[in-house]
This record gives C-alpha cells, structure tokens and sequence, in this order.
C-alpha cells in the first residue's frame, strides 16, 4: 500500500475522470444549441455528475492498493471503502434525482401559462409534472437511505429480524401514518383527478383565491389580500368547494343596481352597450341589462351582466361598470335616485275640526257701510 506510484495512478485516474466529465459537458453545451435537454442536463447535473465520477473512480482504484498488504492496512481500507460506498450511493442517488428535473424542466418550458382559456391543460400538466417529481423523489431518497443502513453487517442482522415480525410492524406504521399516506393519496388523486391545479382561482372557507402551491400533504391558496392560506390536501377531497377555472377561466360580471321607477331603462341600456365597448375588459361576447324586480318600496333593481375573460378582469369590469352607471343615472337622471315614499296619516285633530265646521256652519258677519238714519235738516 505504500507505493508512490500506485497513489499517484489513483490522483491521475480521478482528475482524468473529472477531465472526461468536463469534456462531455462541453459537448453537450454545443449540441444544446439546438437540443434542449442536453443544456438542462449541464445546468442541472454538472456537480452530481463530478461528484459521482470522481468517487467511483477512486473506489475502483482503491480497491487493488489493498492487496498485500497488512491487517491493520486492510482494516483501514474496508473503512475507507465503506465510507466511499455511502458516498457514491449519496452521489448517485443526487445524479438520477438531478437528471430525473432535467428532463421535466425541458417539458415544463414548453407549457403555455398565459391567461386565459389556453393554459387549462398546460397547468393541468404542470401539476401532474410537479407531483410525480416529488413522489419519485421520496421514493428514490427512501431507497438510498435503505440502500445505506443495509451495507452495515449490524443491520442486516437487525433486518432479518425485524422481517418475522413485518406483519406487527406494518400493522403499527399503518395507524401511525394513516394521515400522513391519507394526505399523499388525496394530493395524488387531486392530481389526476384534474380537481384542482395550480393557479385555479378557488373560494376555500369564503375566502377568494390562487392555488400557489400544491404538494402531497398541503395545499397553499394565495388570497386577494396576498395572505396565504394553508390547508390539508384532504380538505379538498372531503370538503366542498368552488373552483372558477375547472374548465375555463371566462366568468360572468354582475351588477346591481336599486333605482326609481321613472329611471328610462332603454337609455341605461343603450350606455351600458356603449361604455363596455370602450372598456378593453370586456370580452366582446356577453352583456345585457334586464330589471330584475320591482320592490315595494318604489325601487326598481336593475341587474349588468357582462363577460370577461377571467375573474380578476371581472372583478375590475364590475367596478368600472358601477361607477359609470352611478355617475350617468346622477348626473342625467337625477330625479331617479332612490327615494322613499312615505303616506303619513291624517292627524286626529285635523279630522275632529273639519267634522265640526261641517256639522255646525258659521254665520259671516256682514261688513257692508253701516246703516244710519235720516239726516237731520240744517
């Protein structure tokens, strides 16, 4: 083992790895000009991929330094190739989750999610993408860690015990993750079950909002008032909820408005039509104005309804539609403000005087010159 040579062999074999894996990168670095997976591949697995080479090929050319030599030499070098077994199972257990985000960040790129209709299917995608990435994640980390305990003689020991009572064991883990796997099972079924997606606008618990996050145990709503709230993936398989981007994001504005009934309804209409022409939120497709009902208060309601190509553009159009309607009614049609009517009964008083003056007429005295005598003669 101890032979100049042998360990100046093993340095140039690692640095001629690490070499080759530099030259390969170049190359895909090239070619990635015009084929995307090869310019993630280098962005994403350019260490992984050092790492890995260089501890596979110390390992291989470490293993011919132990021949010959003493049992002190040959211990120390079994607990240096158990550390570098861990090592290169750690490495490449980062490759393959590293090469695994590569080729689902090139798929990724390509979704379109711009507003509107056309990015139903690409946040559909996206979400089944994200998903399965982070399960197969899991999954892989759950295997390397096993992979690790079971290269120890004290665990394989242990191992073989622990597999006559797998059953008892299994039957505990299962009560004791029941919420944990009931939560990834219900974030799966979420999934593929295309319920619910990122950025799907929602109202969880009357609260409006974007689906921000979703993973296998928690789901992040991202509110109007940029709070965030948090619930249980299975929330959203035992409980109600409304999704306003299922199958589209086109939604319906409504308006309403209480006025009186001299208000000329043709002439609203005829502005409602001319103003939501000028408004870049309309979608040009959907609009009317109808009265709705007729209270007894002498109100009228008269309900705006108008399309836009998503809630948020919906929620302003209703705004701006109920502004202008407000200033045109009050600036031409004042007289149709809502006003009350009130019929205030007759006093008592008042009906006991005009009884008395009917049952009992005055006589009016006469005012004419006053009557004199005769003149005395002069």
């Amino acid at each position: 083992m101890h032979v100049p040579g042998a360990w100046l062999n093993l340095a140039a074999a690692v640095i001629g790895a690490v070499l080759g894996l530099e030259l390969t990168r170049q190359i895909l670095i090239r070619v990635g000009r015009k084929w995307p997976v090869s310019r993630r591949l280098v962005k994403r697995c350019h260490w992984p991929a050092v790492a890995t080479a260089a501890l596979m090929t110390f390992n291989i050319m470490f293993y011919p330094l132990m021949i010959g030599t003493t049992p002190q030499e040959r211990a120390f070098g079994e607990s240096v190739e158990r550390v570098m077994t861990l090592l290169i199972i750690g490495a490449v257990t980062w490759l393959l989750i590293r090469v695994m985000y590569a080729f689902t960040d090139v798929a990724l790129e390509r979704l379109d999610l711009v507003e509107g209709e056309r990015n139903l299917r690409a946040r559909r995608f996206k979400t089944q993408i994200t998903l399965v990435r982070r399960v197969t994640t899991a999954t892989v980390v759950v295997i390397a860690f096993g992979s690790m305990l079971f290269t120890f003689p004290q665990v394989q020991a242990l191992g073989a015990g622990l597999l006559a009572s797998a059953g008892i064991a299994g039957a505990v883990v299962g009560i004791a993750a029941q919420p944990t796997l009931g939560n990834m099972l219900a974030g799966l079924q979420l999934a593929f079950s295309d319920a619910l997606r990122l950025d799907d606008v929602v109202v969880v618990q009357k609260e409006w909002g974007r689906i921000e996050e979703l993973t296998l145990t928690y789901v992040v709503v991202r509110l109007w008032d940029e709070r965030r709230l948090v619930l249980p993936v299975s929330y959203f398989t035992q409980n109600s909820f409304e999704n306003w981007t299922r199958h589209g994001s086109r939604v319906l504005a409504v308006v309403y408005l209480r006025v009186d009934w001299s208000v000329p309804v043709e002439r609203l209409r005829e502005e409602l039509y001319k103003y939501l022409q000028t408004n870049p939120l309309w979608d040009q497709k959907d609009w009317t104005l109808q009265v709705t009902d007729v209270q007894s208060n002498g109100l009228v309601e008269l309900r705006c309804l108008m399309s836009a190509a998503d809630s948020a553009s919906a929620w302003d159009l209703k705004c701006d539609v109920r502004e202008f309607m407000i200033g045109f009614v009050r600036e031409n049609y004042p007289d149709a403000l809502p006003r009350f009517r009130v019929d205030l009964p007759e006093p008592p008083s008042a009906r006991k005087t005009a009884g008395a003056e009917s049952d009992h007429p005055v006589t009016v005295p006469n005012t004419g010159p006053e009557r004199r005598g005769p003149r005395a003669p002069i």
